[in-house]
């Protein structure tokens, strides 16, 4: 009994605490591959914490303390095991844009509301989490989020130009980016240029053919790829030579210059509640998002090793991520695709991989800050174009608009309104755009005329098969259940059917697909029942599912019924075929 008890509390406390479930089991072997794969994720990280800080318009440090107590939390609430949460290029985008409409950049307003945002990003993912609402990232249409993630890609690699050519240039959006850089344009520095274009054609090129120079070299084709993640790194070293040994600085290239030493401090943010009403609608954009991102790359991970992620408990573990960054002086943050790739490849079994790549990031801001001093904006701002450029996916409008007209043009319209209107509008338009296609599919559902597939007890689409039918039998089927949205549309279906074959006797339902009937949809049910029944028509149901039944049992739809309940389809073909005039 005592051991039962253990057993049972161990795994109510690894529903809240997903940690627990590996914690116990945990082995040297998984100690050595954690600890591998945290060295290459943490060589990885710091440019790219450092990049994503100044692209959110916030100080470089802040890149860093978003990469360490996040990456704590999550290890102990999230339920996969290899997913990599810190700064992200789509995430770190909108954060600009929202702090950009409250505080000025590098005040300190601008840093307590990029905390707030984190904040309330992490207390409406938690909530969501606690209600078991994580089924709600369903109705979000995946190729609208690839859509607006690639025109997100598209800004943020254009917001970057104005680092990489050493100019002042600022808006949201890309006719504002575009004017404003194109006025500045002879100012160009041309050291910043070089400087950063030359880290561009390097990364681009260590991504190609790196892997195969290094391959000559006898390593292996997963190692090879291991080292090519730390390109990023290699550019900085490099142009940070540069930068010092030539007083580039001196030259117009902007750097990033002092970066403060030591940890972050856990802090309450003192906010007022109308910074608070202000950033509010932006945090609940940036956690769907975020979580959408998110999720897709824990569920790829985890089918990779036959693991599974628990959606709420995803929502819990990014919820405690993001409010642990607004505690600790960080901003939104998510899970990554790239550095989660990384940490999965480079062999992570756990989130312990996780816990020390915090710690790395821990010692770099510790320690390795006076570096950074000489490291061009340019560098960084090469590192965001190179990374982004495999966000953008072009290939979903040819993709959509060959196998859906409907998805492609909601892609079309949210990657437009993102260009021209900026991530906030564009991030909107995805939502309502999700939400206008799932009300059009459910209010429109496929429905089919069936026949006898001689030969058979099976029936099919008329026009889709060679069938028999009989002008006296009408059989309808609905692929889809019956709700408020749809009832009306069934209803003209069946009305209109009729009107054209004025010879039908019995009209049959066939609901082998209907899972659910609601209340609208049986008030529609009782009229088209009296409407057929004034017109001499007998109205039968065939395929009824047992919950459906249930339903319709209560509610006493079947003793006003004026056919009867069919077991099988192809029962009440042959028994109504025999009985043509009467019910």
């Amino acid at each position: 009994m005592k051991e039962l008890f253990s057993r049972d509390a161990g795994r109510s406390l690894a529903r809240f605490l997903p940690a627990a479930a590996w914690l116990p089991a945990y082995s040297l072997s998984a100690l050595q591959k954690d600890l591998l794969a945290a060295v290459i994720v943490t060589i990885m990280l710091i440019p790219q914490s450092l990049a994503y800080a100044l692209l959110a318009g916030l100080p470089a440090e802040v890149g860093l303390y978003a990469s360490i107590a996040p990456l704590i939390a999550y290890a102990l609430f999230g339920s996969s095991r290899t997913l990599s949460v810190g700064p992200v290029a789509v995430a770190s985008l909108m954060s600009a844009a929202a702090l950009g409409q409250v505080a000025a950049q590098n005040t300190a307003d601008y840093l307590l509301a990029a905390m707030l945002l984190a904040l309330l990003s992490g207390l409406f993912l938690f909530l969501l989490g606690v209600l078991r609402l994580g089924f709600l990232a369903n109705f979000l249409s995946h190729p609208v989020i690839s859509g607006f993630i690639t025109a997100s890609g598209i800004l943020i690699a254009f917001s970057q130009l104005k680092h990489l050519m050493g100019v002042t240039a600022h808006g949201d959006n890309l006719p504002e980016l575009a004017h404003s850089m194109f006025a500045g344009i002879g100012q160009i520095n041309l050291y910043s240029l070089a400087l950063g274009a030359g880290v561009v054609l390097f990364l681009i090129w260590s991504r190609g053919s790196a892997v195969r120079v290094l391959q000559r070299l006898s390593l292996s084709k997963n190692t090879a790829g291991l080292i090519v993640k730390a390109a990023p790194v290699v550019g900085v070293l490099a142009t940070i030579f540069l930068a010092s040994g030539f007083d580039l600085e001196g030259k117009g290239v902007k750097l990033v210059g002092e970066i403060p030493s030591g940890l972050p401090q856990l802090v309450w943010p003192n906010f007022s509640l109308e910074l608070v009403q202000q950033l509010l609608v932006p945090a609940i954009m940036i956690s769907i998002i975020g979580y959408v991102e998110s999720i897709s790359v824990g569920k790829t991970l985890a089918a990779k090793r036959r693991q599974k992620i628990d959606m709420n408990q995803e929502l819990i573990g990014l919820g405690a991520a993001n409010m642990a960054s607004g505690f600790s002086g960080g901003f939104p943050v998510t899970g990554g695709f790239s550095r989660s790739v990384v940490n999965f490849d480079a062999g992570a079994e756990t989130q312990l991989a996780s816990v020390f790549t915090a710690l790395g990031i821990a010692l770099a801001a510790m320690f390795l800050t006076p570096f950074l001093y000489y490291l061009p904006k340019a560098t960084l701002a090469a590192t965001i174009i190179v990374a982004v450029l495999s966000l953008v996916d072009f290939s979903i409008l040819r993709k959509t608009w060959r196998y859906s007209p409907s998805d492609f043009f909601a892609v079309l319209v949210t990657i437009v309104v993102t260009l021209l209107f900026g991530v906030e509008m564009g991030v909107s338009c995805g939502v309502l755009a999700s939400i206008v296609l799932f009300l059009y599919r459910t209010s429109k559902p496929h429905i089919a005329e069936v026949g006898l597939v001689e030969g058979t007890e099976h029936f099919r689409n008329i026009q889709r098969h060679q069938v028999r039918t009989l002008p006296q039998i009408l059989t309808i089927r609905v692929d889809e259940s019956l709700m408020f949205s749809n009832a009306a549309f069934l209803e003209e279906r069946i009305y209109g059917d009729i009107a054209t074959t004025p010879e039908v006797k019995h009209v049959i339902l066939m609901c082998s697909a209907i899972n659910e009937i609601d209340w609208s949809a049986l008030e529609t049910l009782e009229s088209i029942n009296e409407q057929l029944r004034a017109s001499g028509i007998c109205f039968h149901l065939s395929e009824v599912k047992g919950p459906v039944m249930d339903s319709l049992s209560k509610s006493g739809f079947l003793d006003m019924l004026s056919g009867k309940i069919f077991f099988t389809q192809f029962q009440a073909f042959t028994t109504l075929r025999d009985n043509l005039d009467g019910c």
